[in-house]
């Protein structure tokens, strides 16, 4: 099993969750998250400031600014990772700098708290 970390674009949540279940991944924790890169300025918040958004316009400023990102958390068993990986990347790449980041981790186990289920079948999305 592996846990797989992917930091996006706020904007691309939906279409993102939607991608992922039409692939077979429906199981996943989001939580929203502020962060940055390397870069001292998101574009996109440059251009919405430069449009008159007020969020844009607030985000600019001296110094680096952390930039709303959402952080998704899948459990999936390690032959569903490319998948997930590649599903990840095609719905989010833009080609900018802010698209985002994914990062695989080992799981040792996992348990289904409604019926002590443990290993694989405590994630198998049918069993659920």
């Amino acid at each position: 099993m592996k846990e797989v970390i992917a930091i996006i674009r706020m904007n691309m949540m939906n279409v993102t969750k939607r991608a992922l279940a039409d692939a077979g991944i429906s199981s996943l924790t989001a939580r929203k998250v502020m962060g940055r890169g390397q870069g001292n300025v998101d574009y996109q918040v440059l251009k919405g400031a430069e449009a008159g958004h007020e969020e844009a316009i607030n985000q600019l400023g001296p110094g680096p600014r952390l930039i709303p990102k959402r952080m998704l958390t899948l459990v999936v068993p390690d032959e569903k990772v490319p998948l997930v990986v590649k599903t990840l990347i095609d719905t989010n790449q833009t080609g900018n700098p802010g698209d985002g980041k994914i990062f695989v981790l080992p799981v040792l186990d996992a348990v289904r708290v409604r019926t002590a289920e443990v290993g694989e079948v405590a994630i198998d999305e049918s069993a659920a």
